[in-house]
């Protein structure tokens, strides 16, 4: 078995060569965004078996994200053979992203939904000997709606982990040019919602706390409620609430969390230096798994 950096297997063809083509010109996940995914690590000793991190989770937010937008989701037992058939070819030590994908299909000549995963090696993990940043700089940039947009307009699609990521890689294009690292996005009624990649957490006055989802149209991050749970556990309050921007600046700690990269301490905000406690950084860290 090699240590191959890229595998991809689909629904119906199985395990295929990476530079094999996976979708056709008129797939509606490329050619409008028609589509959702989700994502999650895969961990790997040198000579162990691949561990793939919170599988059940990720799954059942990816068929969340599949209802909403009226997508034929195939059952989560073929979700996990699929994810087995890539695993069983998988051998790369270290740490690794599993992308699970979906799309509508094809336009012209309808099949199906397309599903497929994708194992994708990292290099700027520990288990490898290398260590990923746990430290980040970051702008807010607003969304330019407010806190409730989404309450009455379930065709915005709040919540759901669409293909259609432009805006958010726009978004850290935009943080570049600024000289920060990530982004908080904000509404135009002055709360913080969460980075284009990301979930929010915020650490003040002994609570830990994230947005809500629901009204905000944010995504439901399945590490930061992994942090919380953990958190409760070891005497933390936790509490989804709307944080006001203001309060950002003044925090006992504030992260970005995603499950590929874990909870990343943000040491500075629109130019603005932030509180570090490196003791608090290392406990939150490990909530989560990291």
């Amino acid at each position: 078995m090699t240590h191959a950096p890229h595998v991809v297997a689909v629904l119906g063809r199985g395990v295929l060569h990476p530079d094999e083509p996976v979708v056709t010109a008129d797939d509606l996940g490329l050619t409008r965004g028609d589509g959702c995914f989700d994502s999650t690590r895969i961990l790997t000793e040198e000579g162990g078996t691949p561990h793939v991190v919170d599988l059940e989770g990720h799954l059942d937010r990816l068929e969340r994200s599949a209802r909403a937008m009226d997508i034929a989701c195939p059952p989560q037992q073929a979700w996990r053979r699929l994810v087995a058939d890539a695993l069983a070819v998988w051998s790369t030590p270290g740490e690794a992203v599993l992308k699970l994908v979906l799309t509508r299909g094809r336009e012209w000549r309808p099949t199906g939904p397309t599903a497929y995963v994708s194992i994708t090696h990292r290099a700027d993990t520990g288990i490898t000997g290398h260590q990923r940043p746990r430290t980040i700089t970051a702008v807010t940039l607003t969304r330019g709606h407010p806190s409730d947009a989404f309450r009455d307009a379930p065709w915005l699609l709040g919540g759901v982990k669409t293909l259609s990521y432009v805006v958010n890689v726009a978004a850290q294009r935009e943080a570049r040019r600024r000289g920060a690292d990530d982004v908080i996005f904000t509404t135009t009624d002055g709360y913080a919602l969460d980075g284009p990649t990301s979930g929010l957490l915020v650490a003040r006055d002994g609570w830990l706390l994230s947005t809500p989802t629901g009204d905000t149209g944010i995504l439901e991050s399945v590490t930061v409620g992994d942090i919380f749970e953990s958190a409760r556990a070891d005497g933390w309050l936790t509490r989804f609430v709307l944080v006001p921007v203001a309060d950002l600046y003044t925090s006992d700690g504030l992260w970005l969390v995603s499950s590929g990269r874990g909870p990343v301490l943000v040491t500075a905000l629109d130019g603005r230096p932030l509180a570090v406690d490196e003791e608090l950084a290392s406990r939150v860290h490990g909530y989560a798994g990291f």
